[in-house]
């Protein structure tokens, strides 16, 4: 089945015009060389990019909610499932095919949640492949702070839906902390209404591979969508955020903020931000950061800003990238103070990180944040 196509555009650009469909058979099995796919390490996908029949692999997911909250299972084919994600590469279309149940958080109009919605998933063994679908859903003039937590071992694949109604808010944490022997491949959408804003953000420390896709799509206009993330590479991980940001209505703004830093033999990390701003999407306001810290030697950074502009209308537009090491001189200032090398260079580290977590809007999550940073350093 396939997906709906946007308006027709006279343009030949890229993210304009790519595939959509619920039906795995209708992408191509990847080979490494399509732009989509060039840095991901597909031999580590333990197939789940290939293979089209279901796997029988353990995901549970335990939702916790605060009152006036709603959260339900629903089964595969529910008409309120997939009503506003079409998936747009073949794991994704085959995560949407293969999995039974769908958690749905629903949050009515009007409600303004107190408590933040955790949804935990965790994996009990990375053998055999799984597969998830979550919806949020947030009524007109509602705000919620909804917290996904990703851990143990698993090959798993999924999406999550995120529909923002209009004027509503919503603040998404998603948090991947899985075993090193994990693979996770996901793709989270947002959907934005007219006056409706979205703070997402994603904390990636753990897991073996985790290729994160967040993209936003706005239908109508004034919509406001915060995309940040954070990521600490260690030796052999790969850990890969693409994000997309489609710029359909006027008046909207977006800022997308990541930061990552890595060390050890093989760590690679990758970051794609694609923004494009349609013709009709007069006023709007954007801008796409990506900064890499690299610690030690032996470490890769691919970090690839895009931006398609479609009409010279705009208040705002821009994008900005950079990858290198620890700045001597901040070292030398704190060092020439007493502080010994190693304190000074997690000194500078937790400097580097300290206002995208500052930004987070949960301050048990903040805290708990900081704490795993430190790990990392320790």
């Amino acid at each position: 089945m396939s997906g709906l196509q946007g308006a027709v555009e006279t343009a030949p650009v890229s993210r304009l015009h790519q595939q959509q469909s619920f039906d795995p058979a209708d992408f191509e099995v990847p080979t490494g060389r399509e732009e989509e796919w060039r840095f991901t390490p597909l031999r580590r996908l333990r197939s789940l990019h290939s293979d089209v029949g279901p796997g029988d692999g353990k995901v549970s997911v335990v939702a916790d909610a605060g009152p006036g909250v709603a959260v339900e299972r629903r089964e595969h084919g529910d008409p309120g499932v997939g009503a506003a994600y079409v998936p747009a590469d073949r794991v994704s279309a085959r995560a949407f095919a293969s999995f039974d149940e769908a958690t749905v958080v629903t949050v009515p109009a009007g409600t303004e949640s107190t408590e933040p919605v955790h949804v935990a998933f965790r994996g009990e063994s990375p053998e055999s492949a799984a597969f998830g679908h979550t919806v949020v859903q947030v009524g007109a003039n509602a705000r919620a702070v909804v917290v996904l937590e990703y851990s143990g071992s698993a090959t798993f694949a999924d999406n999550v839906e995120l529909v923002v109604g209009d004027g509503a808010s919503l603040v998404v944490v998603s948090q991947q902390t899985w075993n090193d022997d994990s693979v996770h491949l996901t793709h989270h959408h947002a959907q934005l209404g007219k006056d409706a804003r979205m703070a997402h953000t994603a904390v990636t420390l753990g897991g073996g591979v985790v290729r994160m896709a967040p993209s936003v799509r706005y239908r109508g206009p004034g919509g406001d969508a915060e995309l940040r993330g954070l990521y600490f590479a260690d030796a052999g991980q790969h850990l890969e955020h693409r994000l997309f940001v489609d710029h359909a209505e006027r008046n909207c703004r977006s800022r997308v903020s990541y930061k990552g830093a890595l060390q050890g033999e093989g760590a690679h990390a990758v970051w794609i931000g694609d923004v494009v701003i349609r013709a009709q999407a007069t006023g709007t306001d954007t801008y796409e950061y990506n900064r890499n810290l690299v610690l030690t030697d032996g470490t890769r950074v691919d970090s690839v800003p895009n931006l398609e502009i479609l009409t010279g209308e705009v208040l705002g537009a821009g994008h900005a990238s950079a990858s290198g090491r620890l700045e001597d001189q901040h070292l030398f200032y704190l060092m020439a103070r007493g502080i010994p090398f190693e304190e000074a260079r997690k000194l500078v580290i937790r400097g580097f990180f300290g206002e995208l977590i500052g930004q987070i809007e949960v301050p048990e999550l903040r805290e708990r944040i900081a704490a795993a940073i430190e790990g990392e350093l320790s």
